[in-house]
């Protein structure tokens, strides 16, 4: 069984978000137009608690972009986003969610940021997404969505080593940094994904 991934396609994403990714938007229509192709569509949605330590405004004298240590992670600071219950963690208002099987919940935990789709980042809890995907017998994952330079890859990264096989979907992933994620990219092939 096949599986269409979309990662975090919400409105503090998009143009005028709080954490805007540039042309985030543009992934809506070309996601629509695959859907169908899939047996089943799951999407991730960035949650998090209003006093979370990824967000700079929760630490003195630092701001956005700025890098600290975390309990011997590198975490960057970020703009306030995705706060459970507003309007910017809301999926995109066009995303069509009828075909969408299940939504899975990232970064809720206050202390510790969660970029993949299956773990928070120091790998201490999982979300739930490779169980499922177990149970409904999914063996390949195409993944889009944003950030394609962060949440997108990390997800990959966690597919892979849960035993998925993975392609990206390269038309429907927007960066913050393109220059970064071209490089990801190589590295994403040599570890054994396909680009579409």
């Amino acid at each position: 069984m096949k599986t269409l991934l979309i990662v975090d396609p919400q409105q503090d994403f998009m143009p005028g978000g709080s954490l805007e990714v540039p042309k985030g938007d543009e992934i809506i229509p070309i996601i629509h137009r695959i859907m169908k192709k899939y047996d089943t569509c799951v999407v991730t949605q960035d949650w998090h608690p209003k006093n979370h330590v990824s967000f700079a405004s929760n630490h003195a004298q630092k701001k956005p972009f700025d890098i600290i240590d975390l309990k011997g992670l590198q975490q960057i600071l970020w703009p306030d986003h995705c706060v459970q219950g507003t309007k910017g963690a809301d999926f995109h208002p066009a995303l069509n969610m009828k075909p969408i099987s299940a939504i899975i919940r990232k970064g809720t935990d206050p202390h510790i940021d969660s970029y993949s789709g299956f773990y928070d980042n120091g790998h201490l809890k999982k979300t739930g997404l490779a169980g499922y995907l177990r149970d409904i017998s999914c063996k390949e994952v195409h993944i889009c969505g944003l950030a394609a330079d962060v949440c997108v890859y990390y997800t990959i990264l966690d597919a892979l080593k849960e035993g998925f096989s993975v392609s990206l979907l390269q038309d429907a992933v927007r960066a913050l940094d393109s220059d970064t994620f071209e490089k990801m990219k190589k590295d994403l092939i040599e570890m054994g994904v396909k680009i579409i």
